[in-house]
């Protein structure tokens, strides 16, 4: 478990670079904001987050499936995560800033993902 890292991870990169070449500037995982955001646009008041599908339980996706083993530890885990994440998106939005949040296997399809991030950041 320790090995499973929560920053720098290789869908974070992927957006990160497609966020750049787009020529926005951001900042990382800004401690003050609800839920560290991976990306923070402050100018734009807008923030990023990329979530493994497994980690915060990506219904449409095959990896955001419950382990068969050990459900008793793994559900309320999952679930909590679930919700903090919930919570974390209504705190951002009642403070006024505006969330994406871009699911580990939409990072797949790089025009996709481009076309998503460029469409939410020009978006007023």
């Amino acid at each position: 478990m320790r090995r499973i890292r929560s920053k720098d991870t290789a869908p974070e990169l992927l957006v990160r670079r497609t966020v750049h070449r787009e020529g926005f500037r951001f900042r990382l995982h800004r401690v003050d904001l609800p839920g560290k955001p991976d990306l923070v646009l402050p100018r734009l008041r807008k923030v990023i987050f990329v979530h493994g599908c497994y980690w915060h339980q990506h219904r449409h996706c095959s990896d955001g499936r419950v382990p068969k083993s050990n459900r008793s530890y793994w559900m309320p885990k999952l679930l909590r995560n679930k919700r903090r994440d919930a919570a974390n998106r209504r705190a951002l939005t009642r403070s006024g800033w505006r969330s994406l949040v871009i699911w580990e296997c939409e990072t797949k399809d790089a025009e996709r993902l481009a076309r998503v991030l460029n469409k939410f950041l020009r978006a007023a």
